[in-house]
């Protein structure tokens, strides 16, 4: 039971703290929509808030329909999280891990909401003048929990259909 919450605590949290630490400093180094390049022609710690989700998805709505989608939106996540996270099986380190991630991605935006009604985003990648959205530690950790969760459905899928054709 313990190594279950580990993860959580660890990983979880963890992310959760990383991407406070790198927005704060963002926001104290940098001046809004200042850009330093990193990497020349790929690659910028560029800071800007963005107002929606994904790709700046509802960023056009009123500030009042944001702040309460938004906030709905993350509690039924984590919720839906807990509940999955509780369901998983201690050894199950590969789902543990995913879940965690998502929940301190989760987090991490959530607190740039409540505290700012958008999210810090700085993480500026392109290449010459075609620009990937911005993001941050929070989305990038969203981003590989998810696709954890994918090679596990995947893989699950073809050890059951291995299975299937062993006991058939």
């Amino acid at each position: 039971m313990r190594r279950r919450y580990f993860f959580l605590l660890f990983i979880g949290c963890g992310i959760a703290f990383i991407d406070q630490f790198t927005k704060r400093m963002i926001q104290t180094e940098f001046r809004l929509h200042e850009s330093i390049p990193v990497i020349d022609g790929f690659f910028s710690l560029t800071y800007i808030l963005n107002p929606g989700a994904a790709f700046g998805i509802f960023a056009d709505q009123s500030e009042t329909f944001r702040s309460i989608f938004f906030m709905a939106v993350s509690i039924i996540a984590l919720t839906l999280l807990a509940f999955f996270f509780r369901q998983t099986p201690s050894e199950d380190t590969f789902s543990l891990v995913a879940i965690s991630l998502l929940f301190g991605g989760a987090i991490g935006n959530m607190i740039d909401r409540i505290r700012l009604g958008e999210v810090v985003d700085f993480l500026d990648f392109y290449v010459g003048k075609y620009h990937w959205p911005a993001f941050n530690v929070a989305d990038s950790a969203i981003t590989v929990g998810v696709s954890l969760m994918m090679l596990q459905l995947f893989f699950q899928k073809g050890r059951d259909e291995e299975e299937d054709l062993k006991a058939g």
